[in-house]
This record gives C-alpha cells, structure tokens and sequence, in this order.
C-alpha cells in the first residue's frame, strides 16, 4: 500500500470534521441540559422536603439557595482550573461533581440534602463560566445563534426536569429520592458524549488563556455583571418560590408543578429566539427592557391574581425569562473581544452575579415568613426589574470591554 493510499481523502477529511462537529454540538447540548436540571428538579419537592426535615420556610429556602450560593463561589475558580488543565477536561471534571451531588442528595440526611446541593451549585457553576468561551472559539462566525441553541437547551433541561419529577414521584414510588436521583444520568450521557472532545483537544488551550488583567475596573464589565446577577435573582427567586405561591393560595401540588413546568417550557422559545435577535443587532437596549418588562408584568400578575391567572402569569414570566437569561449569555459573549475574555469575563459575572442571586430566595422566604404573605417580597422584585432594566441598558451599548 502507498504513501497516498494511506492519506484521508479530502472526503474522509470532510467528513470526519462533520463528525466531529456533530459531536461537539451534541456535547455543548448535553452540558447544557445538565445546567438546570439539578437546581429545576429539586423547586417542585421544596415543599415537601419542608415537611420531611421539619424546616421553616426561611431555613427551606436553603434547599434552592445553597446551590446559587456555590455558583457564585465557584464560578472565579473555572477559568483558574481552565488554564491549569484545559477547558475541556474541567468541564469533564464538572459534570462528574453534578451528577455525583445530585446522588448524594438522595441520602434521607438534612446535611446531605444541603452537601449535595452545594456539589451540584459547584459544579453547574463551572459549566455556566466556561461555556460562553467554548462557544465563542469553536462558534466564531455564529456565536450568537450558538448561543441561542445552547441556552435553549438549558432551559430545556429546566422545563423536563421541573415537569417530570412530581409524576416520576408517583410513577416510581418509594419517595422522593428515586424521583430525584434519575436526574443524575443525564450527567452520566453528557460524560459519555463530551468525553472524545476532551481526547481530541488534550488540553491544547491551556497555556493560551492568560489572565486578563482591568477586566474587574472595567464599568461596562460591572454593567454586564449587575444585569446578569440581577436577572438570576429574579429567575432564582421563582425557581424557589413559584410553586409554593401558588400552593399557599390554594392551588394543588400537582397542579402548581405542572403551572411551574409550563413556565420553564415556555422559555425556550425566546431563549433560542432572543439570542439570535441580540446577535443581530448593535443596541439590545429594547431587547432588555422587553424581557424584563414581561417577567415584572408576570410578578404583579402573582401579587395580585396568583391562581386565578396562574397559566397567563407563566406565560409572560417564561417568555420574559427565557429572553433575559439569553441575552446575559450574548452580552458576554458581544462585550468581549476574544474567547479567553469571554471565558473571564463569564467568569466575573456569574461568580458575582449568582452570589447576588443566592440572597433571593434566602430573603424572599424571610419576607415571606415576617410579613405572612408574598405582597411585599414581589414588591421587592418589581425594584429589583428596574435596577436589572438600568444595568441591561448600560450593558446593550455597543463596544468591548477594555482591559490590560
């Protein structure tokens, strides 16, 4: 056999590369759908979880802010471990801690409930920093449709698991841990498929992510941040507490999860949709006032008429979500010059942001508990959507972040 018989073939080059790609993108999903999945499926059983360790609704609140306490804590460490051992292998390592916290948690122990919960905050926290970066390098030229598909998939991962674990509940019996643990294999499928990325890459782009140095005296960097921190306050706030409101009105269990459920699905469209529009233009300053307009709309609708307008008060709140969490992703990705900015810049505003937004649903529930009802947390949110309208807007103004 000759020299020439044994080179790829243009062909095989072709579609080896298609391959490869396909891969990549089926990965990129998979993470993506593990990003939500373990903090989502855990807000429809907060309630009963209440019950079975006998907490008070500021101490249940820990069940949800544990998790967004160790986003923030972790999220500077990813691009420090990104540069020791490569992107790829610390994402590797992420959604092992994912899927073994959320195994823990099934332990019937209060400790283990918080520990597990604090393993997969951690981990999804990594995810959540070096995701932006990833999709930058390998997605140069369609960075923003990427984004779109990768945040869509996210809030995927949130509706399916927010969804199904009450009737997986029912289905499989013996509790609530069977319900909650199966959540665990889609960390176990992101593994299986990531894993070729990790060997094809070795870590290659380790020694290229220098630190970027002025990227936390840049305004425009604080700007990106308080919206990102902001809009997951909001977010986290309903991931925690949106069920509960719902039943402390009167609403059934089964019925506020699926209300719940429907909400987190109906994100996915401006997800994907608001990324691409963002992309597209050089201001995203209307883009951010609609979205955040929608999810205050959405509050009030809670405050004033919780069951009684329960699937439209979704409605507006999903699609006001969906679009506010893609367009803090594209802000990332817009404001920064390279994929290692991108990556620190992630960084800096999820680590942040989510210390912010663990402080939510921790106070909501003490408003809730001192004041007997839901009226005065919700009038802290609807504050709180202006101040995220004031920094989206500073954040949408075209231009990089200025570093070095």
């Amino acid at each position: 056999m000759s020299t020439t018989d044994l080179r790829m073939s243009p062909n095989a080059k072709t579609t080896a590369k298609a391959g490869g790609g396909a891969l990549l993108l089926a990965g990129i999903v998979l993470i993506a759908l593990n990003m939500r999945a373990g903090l989502s499926s855990v807000s429809p059983l907060v309630g009963e979880l209440r019950d079975v360790f006998h907490l008070s609704a500021t101490t249940g609140s820990l069940i949800t802010a544990i998790p967004v306490l160790f986003l923030g804590l972790i999220s500077p460490l990813a691009p420090v471990a990104a540069r020791r051992f490569g992107t790829e292998l610390v994402l590797l390592g992420a959604l092992v801690v994912v899927g073994a916290g959320i195994l823990l948690r099934m332990v019937p122990e209060l400790g283990a409930l918080f520990a597990g919960g604090a393993l997969v905050g951690g981990g999804i926290a990594v995810l959540n920093v070096l995701m932006p970066g990833v999709v930058k390098r390998e997605f140069p030229d369609r960075a923003a449709v990427m984004i779109g598909v990768y945040s869509a998939a996210m809030v995927l991962g949130a509706a399916v698991s927010a969804g199904a674990t009450v009737p997986l509940e029912n289905a499989i019996g013996h509790g609530w841990q069977p319900a909650m643990g199966c959540w665990a294999l889609l960390a176990v499928a992101a593994v299986a498929v990531w894993l070729p990325h990790v060997r094809r890459r070795r870590g290659a782009e380790a020694a290229a992510m220098p630190h970027v140095a002025g990227l936390w005296k840049s305004p425009l960097a604080w700007l990106v941040t308080g919206f990102m921190g902001l809009q997951s306050l909001l977010f986290y706030v309903l991931l925690a507490w949106m069920p509960t409101i719902l039943t402390d009105h009167g609403m059934s269990k089964g019925t506020a999860a699926a209300i719940f459920a429907f909400n987190t699905f109906v994100q996915i469209p401006s997800s994907l949709v608001g990324s691409i529009i963002a992309g597209r233009m050089r201001n995203q300053s209307a883009l951010v006032v609609g979205s955040v307009g929608l999810v205050a709309a959405g509050y009030v609708g809670l405050m004033l008429a919780p069951t009684g307008g329960a699937w439209l008060w979704a409605v507006l709140l999903g699609l006001g979500q969906g679009g506010a969490v893609s367009l803090a992703l594209t802000l990332i990705v817009l404001r920064s010059p390279d994929p290692n900015t991108a990556a620190q810049l992630s960084g800096m505003a999820q680590a942040v942001g989510y210390v912010v937004a663990a402080f939510g649903p921790l106070a909501a529930g003490a408003l809730r508990q001192v004041t007997g009802g839901w009226t005065v947390p919700i009038v802290v949110m609807l504050v709180l959507c202006a101040c995220a309208v004031a920094c989206g807007v500073g954040a949408s103004r075209p231009g990089h972040v200025r570093v070095g």
